[in-house]
């Protein structure tokens, strides 16, 4: 069996209810809770009056039960505490003097008892506290029927506000604080005068409006419920009504038992029901709410409704209940000996309660009253109390609103995946017979478990609706857990095939109206449309569709564009650009490649293709993407520069190779030789001669001038032919010979330019010039006089390095004196010039060595006495041993000896000697 098979069966039964813990369960709630009721009866205390006459009016509040005799006494029973106090509001008095109403707070703190006396009527207040009651003076002969408290202000210690309803129609205001056991206030905020009615109910409920406090307070008679509604204090809200219309609601008929109830749930009201003539009127209460009623009053009240009598009678006879409770969802009616549960919202009974009465009772069941606080409800006879607890009312709500129709609210009841199956499946089916199946669609995916997944699909593949399978499979998918991966994988497979059918078939739709030419913008409208929204899918399905199972789906229904969608989206970018070059699509190639998650190789594997299809695109592209290798685009710049290209046309590889070497400083010998190979394969050598003169590695520390390889560049341009950027890398290359030679065979004044280029040896530039000084000569076809003149002229662009004799063994033995005569006599004239000048450094010489000679002589004669550790006062420090003593050196050195002996002479001089200049030996020889 399959697993959706297997949930389909399973049945899921609603969770146990919470049982209200008041430590009075019976044994009896089990089989309850098995029986499926929803209210069940327990006796609770079968002498409740405890001799004290009979039971004739009963309130509860926190687990707590006040009950009032017929002999004017009060019994508190405690079942929290688990004690009970008796307590006599007649004083002592004897005769009848029967309790008429008694009223706790929800807090089971504080509580109102009216006793009625042949003298008048009695109010009394009671606390918890307390052992005596306390008469509240002020109400005396006031007869009261209903009291409503503030529950969201009223304390253990004090009741605050509190509103009396009396039998003469008027409502009442008072406080009580159990320190001061009096009374603290008594108003009279209003009176029924238009028509007076005993006021039998009264409940009241406020809502903070920023700091103030907003007051809404029902009040009913047997024929009218009255609403007051308003901002301020209690008296300033009823006062308001003196000048104003008072809201009510009117209905026919009368009852001598009229009663209001709110139910209260975690201490505000929801709901309201009051008890009249014409039926049960009810309705919600929303305080949150605003509308402006027609009399100008906010009405709180939503959802109303009236539950005739006729429909709790079995025969549709209108029987009025004596007396009624409202829960959650039911009114409990008291009708006869027995309590009909009728729900609130079908206004069907559900349930009919019994009650296990003593012997000694006459009347049966008085009456009914709630504890709000507890969640429980009480029937009491004359003498006994019977406890109506709550089992999970609200269990079958959610049927309920479903029978009626009113998905929403049943959705929102029910509590098992189940419940809510059937609802689904409700609307689901209701869609389906109307034929909407996109919105039974919509409603069978929400289904798990009530029918199978295969059921629901049979459903729409037996009547041939693909477009609704489609919807209930995407509708699926969004309701599945993220867990469920296999599932979802299957499921999303199924929908890919639907819509790749479904652009078949409006394929085929439109290639039927062409043939017919019939073609309408709104059928290529709704293909384009609806393939947009089958990329959506993929988009959304990416993570979970199978891959290959995907691909070969798309491949097979010939979808080439959504495949490469598909492959871009699970990042098989290899895919995508392959395709986009197929189409001949460079741009849209590249752009792929540019994304960040794109793997950088793709860029070297396509770079081939990519160059060769668009080589500007791709080259700007390639100059957009910092972390490209060069080196690695070599191959692909090779394959692009072996192709034939215009004249005119800008070269893309050299473009970026310029990009790399100049921008990006790159040092790759690869990259610099591929460059300098384009340069040299052009025309034109200027572009190849800058690049050789740029020294781009100048910038590093002991960094080369060039990156390229020479013998390369070398072999390279002399294949090109190529000569001037020969020159340039033979003098890069230090080979200044070659270069030289190979300039004369180009150009003389390029020769002429590498032979200065050599600056640091004398010899080796002399060397050049000659070779250059010979290769004019010769080139020279005769030997005329004016070809020597310009031969004899290069001379002087030397810079004197070359002389007349230099260059004459260049010239043939037959050329004529006369044609040197000028450049020898020149020549000779500077010779001259030079042994005079060295004639007059000689005799300069011999004079000093004479002035020496007689300086010395005349030394020989002079002494000093110093001291042997003074120094000498001009030349500090000066060891005369440093001076050379061999006179006849001095003598032989000639200029150089004369120097010395100045030197020499400057110390002797000084006025102080030092002592090693004292010791100086004399020479040896004149």
């Amino acid at each position: 069996m399959r697993g959706d098979q297997f949930l389909s069966r399973l049945v899921f039964w609603p969770d146990p209810p919470s049982l209200e813990s008041s430590g009075r369960e019976s044994e009896s709630e089990a089989m309850d809770v098995v029986n499926g009721q929803l209210f069940s009866v327990d006796p609770l205390e079968r002498y409740a009056a405890k001799g004290h006459g009979v039971i004739t009016s009963m309130s509860a509040g926190n687990d707590v039960i006040l009950v009032g005799t017929s002999r004017g006494w009060l019994i508190r029973h405690d079942f929290g505490l688990g004690d009970s106090q008796d307590l006599d509001l007649g004083g002592g008095r004897s005769g009848d003097q029967a309790v008429h109403r008694v009223f706790m707070d929800p807090g089971g703190s504080h509580c109102i008892a009216t006793v009625l006396l042949p003298g008048g009527a009695e109010t009394y207040y009671m606390h918890a506290k307390w052992l005596r009651p306390k008469l509240l003076s002020r109400l005396k002969g006031l007869v009261v029927n209903a009291v409503a408290w503030n529950r969201q202000l009223i304390t253990e210690a004090s009741t605050k506000e509190v509103i009396l309803g009396t039998e003469n129609g008027q409502i009442y205001e008072t406080a009580v604080d159990e320190v001061e056991k009096r009374e603290k206030y008594v108003k009279q905020l209003f009176e029924l005068t238009e028509l007076q009615e005993a006021i039998t109910g009264l409940q009241m409920e406020t809502a903070s409006v920023g700091n103030a406090t907003r007051y809404y307070v029902m009040a009913v008679t047997p024929t009218r419920l009255y609403s007051f509604t308003g901002i301020g204090s209690l008296e300033t809200v009823f006062a308001s009504y003196f000048d104003r219309a008072i809201h009510f609601m009117e209905l026919p008929g009368e009852i001598p038992n009229s009663e209001l109830h709110f139910f209260i749930k975690q201490r505000r009201a929801k709901h309201f029901g009051w008890l009249s003539g014409a039926g049960i009127y009810h309705g919600d209460l929303n305080f949150g709410a605003q509308h402006s009623s027609v009399s100008g009053d906010e009405n709180f009240v939503e959802n109303k409704g009236l539950l005739d009598y006729s429909k709790l009678g079995e025969l549709g006879e209108a029987i009025k209940p004596r007396s009624f409770a409202v829960s959650e969802y039911h009114f409990l009616l008291l009708i006869g000996d027995k309590v009909k549960v009728v729900n609130r919202i079908s206004q069907q009974v559900v349930e009919e309660l019994t009650f296990d009465h003593n012997s000694d009772s006459s009347k049966g069941i008085i009456g009914l009253c709630s504890d709000a606080t507890a969640g429980l409800f009480y029937a009491y006879d004359e003498n006994s109390i019977f406890q109506v607890s709550v089992r999970d009312e609200g269990r079958d709500m959610w049927q309920v609103y479903l029978d009626m129709k009113e998905y929403a609210s049943a959705l929102s009841h029910c509590h098992s995946p189940s419940q809510r199956d059937q609802v689904y499946l409700v609307q689901a089916d209701l869609a389906f017979s109307s034929k909407d199946y996109y919105r039974a669609a919509s409603f069978y995916a929400k289904i798990n478990y009530v029918l199978s997944f295969e059921e629901i699909s049979l459903k729409f593949i037996t009547i041939g609706e693909q477009d609704a399978l489609r919807t209930f499979l995407l509708r699926k998918l969004d309701n599945l857990m993220k867990d469920d991966k296999s599932q979802i994988t299957m499921i999303s497979t199924w929908p890919t095939k639907l819509y790749l059918d479904k652009i078949n078939r409006l394929l085929l739709e439109d290639d039927t109206s062409k043939i017919a030419n019939t073609v309408s913008d709104q059928g290529m409208l709704e293909y384009h449309s609806f393939v947009k929204e089958f990329r959506a899918f993929l988009s959304d399905s990416k993570d979970v569709l199978d891959e290959a199972t995907t691909m070969r789906l798309l491949e097979s229904y010939g979808r080439v564009e959504e495949l490469v969608y598909f492959a871009g989206l699970k990042e098989k970018y290899e895919i995508v650009v392959h395709h986009y070059i197929q189409q001949g699509e460079a741009k849209k190639a590249l752009e792929v490649l540019q994304r960040r998650n794109v793997p950088i190789d793709l860029q070297y594997k396509f770079a081939p293709d990519l160059i060769s299809l668009d080589a500007y695109e791709t080259v700007e592209s390639w100059m957009n993407t910092g972390n490209l290798n060069p080196r690695k685009l070599i191959a692909a710049m090779m394959r692009y520069a072996s192709e034939p290209h215009a004249k005119n046309e800008t070269h893309e590889v050299i473009k970026y190779l310029e990009f790399c070497v100049k921008k990006l400083h790159n040092e790759d010998p690869g990259v610099h030789n591929l460059l300098l190979s384009l340069y040299a394969k052009q025309e034109d050598e200027t572009q190849l001669l800058q690049f050789l003169d740029s020294k781009f590695g100048k910038g590093q520390t002991n960094g080369p001038d060039f990156f390229y390889d020479p013998k390369y560049a070398l072999r390279l341009c002399l294949k090109e032919k190529r000569m001037r950027s020969c020159v340039c890398i033979y003098s890069m290359m230090s080979m200044h010979e070659e270069a030289v030679a190979l300039a004369l065979q180009v150009d003389p004044e390029l020769a002429k330019a590498e032979a200065d280029k050599v600056e640091d040896d004398e010899d080796k530039r002399k060397k050049l010039w000659l070779m250059v000084a010979k290769h004019v000569i010769e080139q020279e076809k005769g030997f005329k006089r004016e070809n020597i003149r310009k031969a004899i002229a290069f001379l002087a662009e030397t810079g004197e390095l070359l002389k007349i004799e230099d260059i004459l063994p260049f010239f043939p033995d037959f050329v004529l004196i006369d044609d040197f005569k000028e450049e020898i006599c020149k020549s000779l004239k500077d010779y001259n010039n030079q042994i005079e000048k060295l004639k007059q450094e000689m005799n300069d010489a011999t004079r000093g060595a004479d002035n020496i000679r007689s300086d010395i002589s005349a030394l020989a004669q002079r002494y000093a006495v110093i001291d042997r550790e003074e120094e000498c006062l001009r030349v500090q420090n000066i060891n005369c041993w440093s001076i050379a003593t061999d006179w006849k050196e001095l003598y032989i050195n000639g200029i150089y000896g004369a120097v010395l002996y100045i030197s020499l002479w400057s110390c002797l001089s000084c006025t102080m000697l030092n002592s090693s200049c004292y010791s100086m030996r004399k020479p040896k020889s004149s």
